[in-house]
């Protein structure tokens, strides 16, 4: 059964269930935790303006993730990939994790934003697809070579788990 969201109850349900979502994709493309807040703010205020209608809960989420990178990219665009958060990833603990996130941050945007939301989300290539606007090869090509990039970055140490 399809259950309809839109206006006030789409930001209520929205805010509650992935404000946490929002923020650490936002995270994951900035700079700094201050401009992952001001970027999250900005894609609720989107929301509340939208008026649109989401199919379920899985719409609105696809929405606000493709929204978040959207306003990333263009007001954090000009940053250098060496900026970024050091914190965005949740792979391994430790050194390890340390060493994967310098490696994921240096891969080109598609390849970092599908690794994320894949490893990170939980999503299918073809979830990704929809939330990235590509097609499900597509994102499992950059799966793959974003994989490869980090196996060479890291000399085997990023197992495909």
């Amino acid at each position: 059964m399809t259950v309809f969201i839109k206006g006030k109850d789409a930001f209520s349900f929205a805010f509650k269930q992935f404000t946490d979502t929002v923020y650490r994709v936002a995270l994951h493309n900035t700079a700094n935790s201050a401009d992952a807040e001001d970027v999250a703010q900005e894609v609720f205020v989107k929301l509340l303006e939208s008026g649109k209608t989401f199919r379920d809960g899985e719409h609105l989420k696809a929405w606000l993730i493709r929204v978040t990178v959207n306003l990333c990219h263009d007001k954090f665009r000009k940053l250098s990939r060496e900026t970024l958060v050091e914190n965005a990833f949740a792979f391994k603990t430790g050194e390890e994790k340390a060493d994967i996130v310098e490696a994921v941050k240096s891969l080109p945007e598609n390849y970092r934003n599908a690794i994320y939301l894949h490893y990170y989300e939980g999503y299918t290539a073809k979830e990704i697809g929809k939330i990235l606007d590509a097609k499900e090869n597509t994102v499992l090509s950059w799966l793959s070579r974003g994989r490869e990039a980090l196996r060479k970055e890291l000399d085997g140490g990023f197992d495909d788990e």
